[in-house]
C-alpha cells in the first residue's frame, strides 16, 4: 500500500518556492522561510502570486508530485505535469470504455450511484445522532425517501443526459437539508443552496475550497496510476478540464468534502469573522481561515478507516489512490466491476 505523505499548502502571496538539491525552497525577499526535503511530499499547492522557479517544476514532474497553482480565492489556475508516464495500454483500454456509450454509461452508474448512496448515508447520520423535532424528522425521512428514488432511477436511466439529470435532482435533494446540518453559528452559516463561481455566503465558499483541494488529489491519484485524468465517463471532454478526476471525486464528496466541511462549521473551527464581504453577493475566506482549514484538512487525511472493498486500514487521505488503484484494476480486466467507495 502506498504512504500518505505531506502536501504543502502556500498561503503567503509573497512566497516564492524554488529548488535546492533535493529540497524544496520557500523565499520572501530571497531570504529563506522555510526547507522541506521533497522525498517527504506528495504534493505542493500554491495560492502565492510568485509562483515557482523552473527547476522545481521540473523536479517535480519528474517525481510524481502534484504542482498545482490556483488564486488566492481557491480557483484553479494550472497543473504541472511531466511526461506520460504508466502503462499506455491502460489509457488505450481508458480511451476505448470513454468512446463506447454503454460502457460509459455503465461505470457511470456506478459512481453516480455511488455519489448518492453516500449522500444518504450523510442524511441518515444527521437524522441518528441531530434530528429531534417531529418536523425536523419529517424533512430527513422525506429527503431520504427521495436520495432512494434517485437510486432506483439511476439503475433504470438510458443515456448519459438522463443520468445527468438525475444527478442533479439528487443533488437539489440532498442540499435542501445541509443547512438542517449545519447545528451551530446560525445565521452566519446559513445556506440556502448551492452556488459558486463566485460563492455567495460562507459555507459556500468553504465548500468550493474543499472540493478543489480534492480534485487536486484525486487527478494525482489518477495520475499516480497511470490513467489519464482528463478523459471521463460522464463528464464529457472538455479542454483543460480533469473529466475523469471529476467523474471519481463525486463518490467522495460526501464522505471527505461535505462531512468536513460541517465539521468545521459546528465544532466552530471557523467562524463569522474568517470570512470577508468582497463586494455584491461575493464571500472570500481570509488568510487566517485559509491555514485552519488547510491544517485540519490534512490532520484529517491522516486519519484511519476500513475500506469497504479492501477490508483493510488505510488512511482517509490515501482514499482518491485506492480508487483510482480499484479503476485501473478494473480496466485492466483484474475485476469484473469497478468497486464504488460506499460509506458503510
Amino acid at each position: 500500500m502506498r504512504k500518505l505523505l505531506n502536501t504543502l499548502y502556500v498561503t503567503n502571496p509573497d512566497v516564492f518556492l524554488s529548488k535546492d538539491g533535493d529540497n524544496v525552497v520557500a523565499k520572501i525577499e530571497n531570504s529563506e522561510v522555510m526547507r522541506l526535503p521533497v522525498i517527504n511530499l506528495e504534493g505542493i499547492v500554491c495560492f502565492n502570486n510568485l509562483g515557482a522557479s523552473k527547476y522545481l517544476m521540473a523536479m517535480c514532474a519528474e517525481r510524481n508530485i502534484g504542482l498545482c497553482f490556483l488564486t488566492s480565492r481557491g480557483r484553479f489556475l494550472a497543473r504541472v505535469t511531466g511526461g506520460v508516464n504508466g502503462n499506455v495500454l491502460l489509457r488505450r483500454k481508458q480511451y476505448r470504455v470513454a468512446d463506447n456509450d454503454d460502457e460509459a454509461l455503465r461505470i457511470s452508474k456506478v459512481m453516480i450511484r455511488g455519489k448518492i448512496h453516500n449522500s444518504r448515508k450523510v442524511v441518515e447520520r444527521f437524522k441518528r445522532d441531530h434530528a429531534s423535532s417531529a418536523e425536523e424528522l419529517s424533512r430527513v425521512e422525506n429527503v431520504s425517501n427521495a436520495l432512494k428514488v434517485n437510486m432506483r432511477q439511476v439503475s433504470n436511466s438510458q443515456t448519459a443526459n438522463e443520468l445527468r439529470g438525475i444527478e442533479g435532482d439528487a443533488a437539489v435533494n440532498y442540499f435542501s437539508l445541509f443547512d438542517d446540518m449545519i447545528v451551530a453559528q446560525k445565521p452566519a452559516f446559513t445556506f440556502v443552496g448551492r452556488n459558486r463561481r463566485p460563492p455567495k455566503d460562507r459555507t459556500n465558499c468553504l465548500l468550493s475550497f474543499v472540493y478543489t483541494l480534492l480534485a487536486h488529489e484525486m487527478q494525482s491519484a489518477l495520475e499516480s496510476v497511470g490513467l489519464d485524468p482528463y478523459v471521463g465517463f460522464l463528464h464529457t471532454d472538455r479542454p483543460g478540464r480533469a473529466g475523469l478526476a471529476l467523474d471519481m471525486m463525486e463518490e467522495l464528496r460526501a464522505y471527505l468534502a461535505d462531512r468536513f466541511v460541517l465539521s468545521l462549521i459546528n465544532r466552530k473551527q471557523v467562524d463569522n469573522e474568517d470570512f470577508i464581504e468582497n463586494g455584491t453577493d461575493n464571500i472570500i475566506m481570509s488568510d487566517s481561515c485559509k491555514k485552519t482549514v488547510l491544517a485540519a484538512w490534512q490532520k484529517r487525511k491522516k486519519d484511519t478507516m476500513v475500506h469497504p472493498f479492501l477490508k483493510e486500514n488505510v488512511p482517509v487521505g490515501l482514499l482518491p489512490y485506492v480508487q483510482a488503484m480499484l479503476m485501473a484494476r478494473f480496466l485492466r480486466g483484474d475485476l469484473d466491476n469497478y468497486p464504488v467507495f460506499l460509506i458503510q
